[in-house]
């Protein structure tokens, strides 16, 4: 027993060296291509990366099914009524489309904020997890849409070789499906994977409520009935009221106003309107509600907000927009 003991530490310390020399080249390799903080593109389709060099106020953000990944410094997410607060040692993954506020913790100039952001293609994830022999694998929390797992050397070695292929763009379209299918495998084994591979596979309660949860999305500014989407994800109404505020930490009709609120925001921001017509354009009759509900989840009125906005850093307002319009 002690020596099985010893292996596993020894183990233990094998793999945290790995990671942390992994770690130290990535965040080597980020801070030689991000000359600046901001938001940057990669030529790796779906692959973004993040710099910040001071304080960061929260910011509102809706995460799409992605992998999260910090390399220097640590986070602070809320969804809903739940918060997580993760660092290098973790990932996150999220698994439907969730409107969070979120803050970088602690960034300066000589230590810049970096990570890493990997949108994920669920078509791809059913294709990887249909192959996976799930036996043996601990069935892990099937709660929220939006978990915490530990990062490993494999993970963040793909994850590495994956932003290295921005050297060499004609190895994208065959290396990057490759490292990415790697990626979603290390993902749907890790004790955060569960519910990604609930949503991914067909006809699993998982999967019919990221089903409401799409069409929400798209059909933001329309009235709504909860025995509509309950007869939708083929459920009782209190049914799919438990499993859709086990995933998003919102019950339905909050997630479609905060998904309305979002919007309202990129409109008036990249199509300079008023309040009113943004109000009316995202399903709110009454503009002195929306303004109400606006100030809540944002802190400012509607106008004084995008005021702020344009003055702020370029970077906040890139991630609005960029991020924004993907609803």
């Amino acid at each position: 027993m002690l020596l099985t003991t010893d292996l596993q530490a020894h183990q233990g310390r094998r793999d945290d060296d790995e990671c942390a020399a992994a770690r130290a080249r990535l965040a080597a390799r980020m801070l030689g291509c991000l000359p600046a903080e901001g938001d940057h593109d990669s030529p790796v389709p779906g692959l973004f990366l993040y710099r910040r060099d001071g304080y960061c106020p929260p910011a509102s953000y809706i995460y799409q099914p992605s992998l999260s990944l910090i390399v220097q410094g640590s986070k602070h997410v809320i969804l809903g009524t739940q918060a997580y607060e993760y660092d290098t040692s973790h990932f996150m993954l999220t698994s439907v489309d969730l409107p969070t506020i979120s803050q970088v913790c602690a960034a300066s100039a000589h230590y810049p904020f970096l990570s890493i952001l990997l949108s994920l293609d669920l078509t791809a994830v059913q294709e990887v997890g249909g192959e996976i022999d799930l036996h043996g694998i601990a069935a892990g929390d099937t709660g929220s849409g939006m978990m915490l797992g530990p990062v490993t050397a494999g993970l963040l070695d793909a994850v590495a070789r994956l932003a290295a292929l921005a050297d060499t763009p004609r190895d994208i379209p065959v290396m990057g499906r490759m490292v990415l299918r790697e990626i979603i495998y290390h993902l749907l084994v890790s004790p955060a994977g569960a519910q990604l591979r609930q949503i991914a596979m067909h006809d699993t309660r998982g999967n019919r409520i990221a089903g409401v949860i799409n069409w929400l999305r798209d059909h933001y500014a329309e009235p709504v009935r909860i025995e509509t989407l309950a007869e939708m994800a083929a459920m009782g109404v209190s049914t799919l009221h438990h499993h859709f505020t086990a995933i998003t930490r919102l019950s339905p009709l909050q997630y479609q106003k905060q998904i309305r609120l979002h919007e309202a925001r990129r409109l008036l921001l990249t199509e300079a309107l008023d309040a009113g017509t943004a109000a009316f354009r995202v399903g709110y009759e009454s503009v002195s509600q929306f303004s109400r509900e606006y100030r809540r989840l944002f802190g400012n009125p509607p106008m004084r907000d995008i005021a702020l906005l344009r003055g702020g850093r370029p970077s906040d307002v890139a991630e609005l927009t960029v991020f924004a319009a993907k609803l």
